[in-house]
């Protein structure tokens, strides 16, 4: 992009130049401090540059860190006040599009109109203008209605390691409910490869889900500022979609411990003591500043799906610890399952939703999703005397409830409609009535003569 800098000196205020460039950290000699979060430009006949506000380290100095690469800065380049914090261009025209971080397309498409502006950086509503979540979110993905239902408008993460399965769930989950939720979905991929950004673009465009569809990107090889704001941009354009279309938004991100490392880049470029294992001292500030926003209000619903990669699948690290306090479902992806070949590979003891309560679901499917746990756990718990001994060593009692918990295990894989080109096999979506009612009948035994295989990777059971 070529700027003519005459003209953008009518319309910017000067504040000083660069003092210091060392990476994406900028050192500012000003004659005025802006105040912190300020977006400020550095413009020359090459480009322009956006820098945000992050420190005031002397009356005439700051500190800001680049949004853009800095290849192309020098000491000595002009800094000019947007009279702004970082905003986005917000119009109902931004569905069906691909975006970045500044509201800019990415798709070859025209720009947004500029008529409307959002901070994205602003303050949650206020606790008497929103609604508490209060029904679950049907998916048509099996194990997930049952045993950890999500919670519409409200928060659920996606946790595990590499390769365990997240973004295949995330994509599945939004082509399941882009429809039945006669809402809108608003996608942000931080720090994805531009890869993943292709197949998801594609996926939807042949699922003809685009249109009810925004789809914003901070790649993996762009600044840690990018990666770290994308985040608050795709969730601004969710918030104006709920509060101006008063419909359902579906706001996913994937992944959002990718946020959590952009912003432990930034605090290590600013300088800042590490806290624990590494991580910045704000983590706690920074994981609220987004979660909280993710909220319900009587304009429209905001329902979230984060996926959250788990370091060495350690739940306990401090980044995804932080993040499970926002929850309201957590659905856990586990190696062992995926090593079994059960997909989608949700560990269905360690998963859980808020909403699992017989005042919210109903007795029926309280009391047999409880069923369900029990006889899983009980089969876990043999697991070892039956690899040692054999099965055989095992009473009745015990042995029909291994047999019928590896039932339920392998009714509970499902087929997904956005691997069916790779595996061959269609997509199922079955609704929750008979998900209860076909595992009501597996427990009371009236699939006992029904082999194993007849039951995996299908979708109800045969009636």
């Amino acid at each position: 992009m070529v700027i003519n800098e005459e003209s953008e000196q009518v319309n910017l205020q000067r504040v000083g130049k660069i003092e210091a460039a060392q990476g994406p950290v900028i050192d500012v000699s000003c004659d005025y401090l802006p105040p912190l979060g300020q977006a400020l430009d550095v413009v020359n006949t090459h480009g322009r540059y956006v820098i945000v506000v992050y420190q005031h380290l002397a009356p005439n100095l700051l500190r800001a860190i680049a949004l853009h690469a800095v290849s192309g800065i020098y000491r000595g380049m002009p800094v000019y006040d947007r009279g702004a914090p970082l905003h986005v261009p917000v119009d109902h025209s931004c569905l069906g599009r691909m975006l970045n971080v500044f509201g800019e397309p990415l798709d070859n498409g025209e720009s947004l109109p500029e008529k409307e502006f959002r901070n994205i950086l602003a303050a949650p509503p206020r606790l008497d203008e929103t609604l508490p979540p209060t029904q679950i979110l049907e998916t048509g993905i099996k194990v997930i209605d049952l045993l950890c239902p999500f919670v519409r408008g409200g928060k659920t993460g996606l946790f595990g390691g590499a390769g365990v399965g997240k973004t295949v769930l995330m994509m599945e989950f939004m082509h399941a409910v882009s429809s039945a939720m006669h809402g809108v979905s608003v996608f942000a991929g931080v720090g994805e490869r531009m890869r993943e950004g292709h197949e998801l673009w594609h996926e939807m465009k042949d699922a003809g889900v685009l249109p009810k569809a925004l789809l914003l990107y901070g790649q993996m090889d762009e600044s840690p500022g990018v990666r770290f704001h994308v985040g608050y941009t795709a969730l601004t354009y969710a918030e104006y979609l709920r509060d101006t279309l008063s419909a359902e938004v579906l706001f996913l991100m994937d992944n959002i411990f990718r946020f959590v490392q952009a912003g432990s880049e930034i605090s290590g470029l600013l300088g800042r003591m590490p806290a624990t294992v590494g991580y910045q001292p704000t983590l706690l500030t920074e994981v609220a500043s987004l979660e909280e926003r993710i909220v319900s209000t009587r304009k429209g619903a905001i329902t979230s799906v984060q996926a959250v990669y788990v370091p060495a699948d350690d739940m306990s690290d401090p980044a995804v610890s932080t993040v499970l306090g926002h929850l309201d479902s957590v659905v856990i992806l586990s190696r062992q399952q995926a090593a079994k070949g059960i997909y989608p590979a949700v560990d269905p003891l360690k998963s859980n939703s808020r909403m699992m309560d017989h005042h919210v679901l109903g007795e029926k499917h309280y009391q047999v999703a409880r069923a369900v746990r029990e006889h899983l756990a009980r089969y876990q718990e043999l697991e070892d005397i039956i690899a040692m001994l054999g099965i055989e060593e095992l009473s009745q009692e015990d042995r029909r409830i291994v047999e019928r918990a590896r039932r339920l295990q392998r009714y509970l894989t499902q087929p997904f409609n956005v691997v069916a080109d790779h595996t061959g096999i269609p997509g199922v979506h079955v609704p929750l009535k008979q998900t209860i009612a076909d595992c009501e009948a597996i427990m009371d035994g009236k699939y006992d003569q029904l082999s194993e295989s007849d039951c995996y990777m299908s979708g109800a059971m045969p009636q």
